[in-house]
């Protein structure tokens, strides 16, 4: 799979731990893109085309111990290969701005800084399953642990996920922090523990000094 700058379109993604405000953020930004002309296109991992959606449903359902590190990271990558592959290099071939809620950054993070997993495996892994495919721009929306797993619980019945303790959030968070590190010229993190709106206002500058585009 070859690299998005090749493509007529952009490849942004919106990373963080839960209650972070991905899903708001990249509705938000995908609307603003709208208003000056771009064709945007929303989606989200795990899912985002019709084998991956069928993958998500065995990630989040269940105990929160249904499967170990090592079978999840598998099926989130299977579910991250049929998504890349059938959704959003498609799009950006025709053009398209593809906004995507989590990527591969999330597996780096929740598998490896959260459950232990070795980070060279997952980058081996990550290369075999597609290549050298990686965002134009990676948000990464940072707020505290307990902030963030409060927000969580207020809004929806917990996944797998969320119920997992306290510590690994704190690790979780750790990991993203050390991604934008390791990657400045990828990676924007952004305050995730303000309003809305100003997390919106964050993330349409991060968009406008790293891309070029200005918002309406």
């Amino acid at each position: 799979m070859g690299n998005p700058t090749l493509n007529p379109g952009k490849f942004i993604t919106v990373e963080g731990g839960e209650g972070a405000g991905k899903s708001t953020q990249v509705r938000l930004l995908t609307e603003a893109l709208g208003r000056v002309g771009i064709d945007a296109l929303a989606t989200r991992e795990p899912g985002g085309s019709p084998g991956a959606e069928a993958i998500r449903r065995l990630l989040l359902e269940g105990d929160a111990e249904r499967w170990d590190a090592t079978g999840e990271t598998l099926l989130f990558f299977a579910a991250r290969r049929d998504h890349v592959a059938r959704t959003i290099q498609p799009a950006l071939a025709a053009g398209k701005w593809v906004i995507c809620d989590r990527f591969t950054d999330s597996t780096i993070a929740y598998q490896g800084y959260g459950r232990g997993l070795p980070l060279d495996e997952l980058t081996a892994l990550r290369h075999f399953a597609i290549g050298d495919f990686r965002p134009d721009l990676t948000l990464i929306l940072d707020l505290p642990v307990d902030q963030g797993l409060a927000r969580a619980a207020s809004r929806s019945t917990a996944d797998r996920f969320e119920r997992l303790d306290r510590t690994f959030h704190q690790r979780l968070r750790d990991g993203f922090l050390a991604i934008a590190t390791a990657e400045p010229e990828r990676c924007a993190v952004i305050d995730g523990s303000a309003e809305v709106d100003a997390v919106h206002r964050a993330i349409i500058s991060a968009v406008a000094e790293r891309l070029g585009v200005g918002s309406k």
